[in-house]
Parts: structure tokens; C-alpha cells; sequence
């Protein structure tokens, strides 16, 4: 197998103050939290999101893998709707000593361009900062951070640097030069 060389970004807000909005997008618009751990709707968001960038590693997660990470406290999922349609969405993970990763982001391929994207970071980083308020118990939020990558969308980097977030680590590693495997088999065959 072929590899390739990746870029590894990571980002950080080390205070609420840090956050910078986005313009909310013209029309029904809408970002909800996914309440309920559902492996089949996260999946699909998984997927649908990042078929077309390459995110691969949890595709091989067993329908138990999923659930165990769903139902884990402080692990959030909230989805931007167009008109009731799922377009993107934000994955949110509490960890240790008031760190809250931004573990996934990003939007179905058709929404991208639209405006959306940014409105949704914004958001997704805002209910980031007030995670604890929804999880009694766990401290108060004192850093956000995630990662983006040169798979990732053209405008990954440029729409996190507009969110307030400062990079603060970049790593380059080969790995291998797996297919685009789109939301499922063949979905971007020509």
C-alpha cells in the first residue's frame, strides 16, 4: 500500500473570550443536540461527513463500540439541520481537568459553501465551553482544543483560525493512502 505524507494541526481556546462568532446562515438553519445515543444516526453522520476526506477509523466500530462511546458522560453530538435535513455536525468529548476536545466537525459534502460550517463551529464551541452545565459533576470548562488535518476540507484550517483558535502543535507522519470510501461503497464512483 501507498502512503502519503499528513499534516497534523492542533488548536486550542484557553478561554470563552477566545471564541469568535460567525454570521448565522440565511433560512431554516438549526443545530440540535442528538440527546439520545443512537450508533446508527452517529454512524451515519460519521460517514455522510466524512466519506469524502477520508475518515476511516471508525468505520471497522461494531454497533457495542459505538454505543459504549455515545453513553460515555460528557460525550456530546450536536447536528445543524437545513429545513430538518442533517447537514454537519459537531462531536464534542469531556476529558480530564476541564478539557473538552472537539473531537469531529464538519458538514455533509452538498451543504459545504453555504455558510453553515462556520455558524456550526461557532456553536459546537460554545456548547463546548458550557458542557459542564449540562453534566453535574464534571469542572468547569478551562480549554477547548482539536485537530484538523491536510485531508481534511480546503477550508478546515481558515473557518477554525475565524472561530478564535491558535495553533499551538503541528505534526507530519506518513500513513497509508486509503481509498475515499464516501458515505458508503461506490458512493463517489465515476
Amino acid at each position: 500500500m501507498t502512503s502519503i505524507a499528513v499534516t497534523t494541526w492542533s488548536l486550542e481556546q484557553t478561554s470563552p473570550d477566545d471564541l469568535l462568532p460567525a454570521a448565522v446562515p440565511e433560512g431554516d438553519v438549526r443545530v440540535v443536540r442528538s440527546e439520545v445515543p443512537s450508533p446508527e444516526f452517529s454512524r451515519f453522520l460519521y460517514a455522510s461527513v466524512g466519506g469524502d476526506i477520508r475518515w476511516t477509523d471508525r468505520l471497522g466500530w461494531t454497533y457495542a463500540r459505538w454505543r459504549e462511546y455515545l453513553e460515555r458522560p460528557g460525550v456530546e453530538t450536536w447536528v445543524a439541520y437545513d429545513r430538518g435535513t442533517p447537514t454537519g455536525y459537531v462531536e464534542l468529548e469531556a476529558q480530564d481537568e476541564g478539557v473538552v476536545e472537539i473531537v469531529y466537525f464538519g458538514l455533509v459534502k452538498a451543504f459545504r459553501g453555504r455558510r453553515i460550517g462556520g455558524h456550526l463551529l461557532a456553536y459546537g464551541t460554545a456548547r463546548a465551553w458550557d458542557l459542564a452545565d449540562r453534566w453535574p459533576g464534571r469542572p468547569p470548562t478551562k480549554r477547548v482544543w482539536l485537530h484538523t488535518c491536510s485531508k481534511d476540507g480546503e477550508h478546515a484550517m481558515d473557518n477554525y483560525q475565524r472561530r478564535g483558535f491558535k495553533l499551538f502543535d503541528t505534526k507530519v507522519e506518513e500513513e497509508p493512502d486509503v481509498p475515499t470510501p464516501g458515505p458508503w461503497p461506490g458512493a463517489y464512483a465515476v
